[in-house]
């Protein structure tokens, strides 16, 4: 899959914020994707609300006449593959049409950029969503928490909150996302990527 290969047709009808659930996770770096996925939900005037048949939190907004699905999984990031796979086949949304948004070790806090396909590079969350899909070409967008600068250090790092000013930083990457949300939704990916990309 490449940028050219989603359109206005096609579109993302589904994005997917990955994080833990729980208050003792909610401010730490992993859970990134649900920080994006409440400012998105928050755009659009809509509250979460649990399903279990999906397990996760769910709402629909509208845009342009379609549905779009937001989830955040319930599962714990390593078996978010469950929730993503069980809403995407009961709406039957091609893995292409999927949005999914998560932290990411290799940028800096402050930067968020959009990637089409690719590997789990090491992320726990998405390694289960390409398993229980089945397959790796759906879109990411990876926003940026920064290094530990040490291996063996990740693990306990994603799971610590962010300092002050690199929650800043963060915040205001989400909201640059948050810009281009409209042409994410239509398929304009190349234009969302010129733009995010050039903060």
């Amino acid at each position: 899959m490449t940028a050219k290969s989603a359109n206005i047709q096609s579109g993302i009808q589904m994005i997917v914020g990955l994080g833990n659930p729980g208050d003792k996770y909610t401010k730490t770096r992993h859970n990134a994707g649900f920080w994006f996925l409440d400012e998105v939900a928050k755009r659009y005037g809509a509250s979460f609300r649990p399903e279990s048949k999906f397990q996760g939190h769910v709402v629909n907004i509208h845009f342009q006449g379609r549905d779009i699905r937001l989830i955040k999984p319930t599962t714990f990031m390593n078996c978010s593959g469950r929730a993503v796979s069980a809403l995407a086949k009961f709406y039957k949304i091609p893995r292409e049409s999927i949005l999914v948004a998560h932290d990411e070790l290799d940028l800096e806090p402050g930067v968020t950029r959009i990637k089409a396909t690719g590997g789990h590079g090491g992320h726990n969350g998405l390694r289960d969503i390409i398993s229980a899909m089945g397959g790796k070409d759906f879109w990411r967008l990876r926003i940026g928490i920064g290094h530990p600068g040490d291996k063996s250090e990740v693990v306990n790092f994603v799971l610590r909150n962010p300092s002050k000013v690199e929650q800043q930083h963060i915040d205001n990457s989400l909201m640059d996302a948050d810009g281009v949300l409209e042409l994410i939704l239509e398929g304009h990916m190349e234009k969302a990527m010129m733009q995010l990309h050039s903060k």
